[in-house]
């Protein structure tokens, strides 16, 4: 071979090196650095998503919460933030799942004029249609990569309708070979909660909020800011339905028994849905 022919060789394959484009990586390139221990799929990198599903991690939990008025006490993103928890716990119990980020936008009334919760500030609310395809694009895009299960769960009843028409128009399009969508509707069932913590002594009289002290205990135990602990302490309103939410360390203890106790009763039910 000719030093000229060697020349042009080498310089094409540098000019190729530098023309590679890194929205493109290869997809078999081998991962240079340890996973890190989280089910969030958000806060993986492709690398760690793609492994854990060659691993068998073949479940994705798509969360949905709200933006919302929640009295006058908890943040708007309430349901957001309890997800956080439960969703997180869901998917360890499985031990086959990750988690998509939080749908934190979900009907909530009119827009326009407005009725529901978008009669208050601080409410972002999206039409049913709007949602439904938003769900439908979540779910495909998850399929797309090798999940064979996609589970729908929601933190407000006002998503519970979207979600279910979701899993029944996908169900019909995907068939049944392949990937299987499933609406678990047994999650929101926030009655059951209540007739739980009765059994354990925490007796609640409701005081007319859009809050009660298992959703309160729930956020607490992901940041004790998103209920105004220090500011209700200082305004000696911390309390919720006639049930102290003082010391922190009590609730906080209560919100993990909590989480817990739904996220038995979600695996149970999703495990039965996908006829484990």
């Amino acid at each position: 071979m000719s030093v000229t022919i060697l020349c042009w060789l080498l310089l094409a394959a540098a000019g190729w090196a530098q023309k590679a484009d890194p929205m493109r990586p290869d997809p078999n390139m081998a991962r240079p650095i340890a996973a890190r221990d989280t089910v969030w799929i958000e806060e993986m990198t492709w690398l760690e998503v793609r492994d854990a599903l060659k691993a068998g991690k073949r479940t994705a939990i798509v969360p949905t919460g709200g933006v919302e008025q929640n009295g006058p006490y908890l943040a708007a993103g309430k349901h957001n933030y309890v997800l956080r928890a439960t969703a997180e716990a869901i998917a360890r119990k499985l031990g086959d799942a990750l988690v998509a980020p939080v749908v934190p936008f979900v009907p909530e009334g009119n827009i326009s004029p407005p009725s529901g919760h978008m009669l208050y500030p601080s409410t972002i609310g999206v039409r049913e249609e709007t949602f439904e395809r938003l769900l439908t694009d979540i779910a495909e895009s998850l399929k797309q990569h090798g999940f064979l299960h996609v589970v729908l769960i929601g933190d407000s009843g006002g998503n519970t309708k979207g979600m279910a028409a979701v899993a029944a128009a996908l169900s019909k399009r995907w068939g049944a070979g392949g990937a299987r969508i499933y609406h678990i509707p047994e999650y929101y069932d926030y009655a059951s909660v209540k007739g739980w913590l009765d059994k354990q002594g925490v007796r609640q009289t409701d005081e007319g909020m859009h809050d009660d002290f298992a959703m309160s205990a729930q956020m607490m135990l992901v940041d004790p800011a998103t209920v105004r602990m220090k500011e209700r302490m200082a305004a000696k309103k911390f309390s919720i339905n006639g049930v102290p939410l003082a010391p922190l360390e009590k609730t906080v203890a209560w919100g993990k028994r909590i989480v817990d106790y739904r996220a038995e009763l979600t695996v149970a039910a999703i495990r039965k849905a996908m006829g484990r």
